[in-house]
């Protein structure tokens, strides 16, 4: 890129952890407004992983890592969903060392199983002449854009997950589109279910949070929602679902179930090997619950896990809403001087808090408002006082 000019800004966009619609309409946002205050724009690709790999000695690894970003190079990517700067689960404070870069393995005679890069990112991004990096993504990416800040670099950051469990805002970029095309879904799945006269099971990405599976339930009609927050008893849920079905003209009724859910004295279901960030892979939890219902009641059940569907293709208007909005507002931080901020919404009101907070709690459903723990369903009744999407 070269050396700026003394009156000249620069900062780095970046997207980690999970792709979801949203993401373009955010960097094109961030590229043309800091464009118009005169502010140049470094897109780092695949997340925190290309200012690890970016060796300052080696002028072929900028193209490979990293991104100048124009107006004219965004131009239409909002019009579609991913991310335009690609993404990946890397945590430079916690990388194994038989998987860094081979310029940084290199330097370490004794082969620790896991090494702090956060230093080198911190070089990399003063080297570029960085003056504020701003990651947009969920809990994971976010702490060590945290960390980032501790250390002293100037940061903003953005919050996206289509799980929104993102503590301290109500809405996180992604969210409002995986709910409607689960709800999609769902509606398209009736006619199977119902054709067949079966019982259907939804399983929903979420993590640990049962959010979608009941806001998909809640906006679906669905029988049942079976959430991360509260141990389910298929004995319990099985006659609940048989009375549903009989109750039907159709002869048919659905579930839905979030990726983290456990059966009473059960575990929650992993598979794989741990990612940067400590986290395995959720999901199987539809398939078992299945065949015990299956077994339970006699019945034939259609299992579906509608998994990376949610998180797939171009935006609704709400996450290209607040995709534009979040955008902004970082922008205007930046030209603010104020750092160690994340965007977020408050009971609808956009706003800015400390990023320490992300650490500060769990994100999860409001069980005893919104939950019936011995239905298994949603429990909406008094929204007054209530955020949008009931947080």
């Amino acid at each position: 890129m070269g050396k700026k000019s003394s009156n000249r800004k620069v900062i780095a966009i970046l997207t980690g952890g999970g792709d979801v619609p949203g993401l373009n309409a955010c960097i094109k946002t961030l590229v043309n407004r800091a464009s118009s205050e005169g502010i140049d724009v470094i897109g780092i690709k695949r997340g925190w992983e290309g200012i690890l790999e970016y060796n300052p000695a080696d002028p072929k690894s900028y193209d490979k890592c990293l991104l100048n970003l124009k107006p004219s190079d965004v131009r239409t990517i909002d019009r579609s969903g991913g991310t335009y700067l690609h993404s990946s689960r890397t945590n430079p404070s916690s990388v194994k060392l038989k998987k860094a870069p081979e310029f940084l393995k290199k330097q370490y005679k004794k082969k620790e199983e896991k090494k702090d890069f956060t230093d080198h990112v911190i070089k990399n991004l003063e080297h570029l002449e960085i003056n504020a990096i701003i990651p947009i993504g969920g809990d994971d990416t976010l702490s060590f854009g945290e960390r980032l800040h501790r250390e002293g670099f100037p940061v903003i950051a953005i919050p996206k997950t289509m799980d929104n469990d993102v503590f301290g805002t109500d809405y996180c970029i992604g969210f409002s589109t995986a709910v409607t095309k689960s709800v999609r879904c769902i509606h398209d799945l009736r006619t199977c279910t119902g054709s067949h006269e079966r019982i259907a099971i939804i399983e929903l990405f979420g993590r640990y949070c049962g959010e979608t599976s009941l806001i998909a339930a809640y906006l679906a009609g669905v029988d049942r929602a079976i959430i991360s927050e509260v141990p389910f008893d298929p004995k319990r849920l099985a006659g609940l679902i048989m009375k549903d079905k009989a109750a039907n003209p159709k002869n048919y009724a659905m579930i839905t179930i979030s990726e983290g859910a456990k059966m009473i004295g059960g575990d929650i279901i992993l598979s794989g090997e741990a990612d940067a960030y400590g986290h395995r892979k959720l999901g199987g939890i539809g398939e078992e619950t299945g065949l015990v219902l299956k077994e339970l009641t006699g019945e034939d059940v259609l299992n579906q896990s509608l998994s990376y569907l949610m998180r797939s293709g171009k935006p609704d208007s709400l996450d290209l809403m607040v995709a534009f909005n979040y955008a902004n507002m970082a922008i205007d931080l930046f030209i603010k001087d104020t750092f160690g901020r994340l965007v977020a919404l408050n009971r609808g009101i956009y706003t800015d808090i400390p990023l320490s907070t992300i650490s500060s709690g769990q994100k999860r459903v409001d069980v005893r408002e919104l939950y019936d723990t011995a239905e298994y369903r949603p429990k909406v009744m008094h929204v007054g006082g209530k955020p949008m999407f009931l947080y």
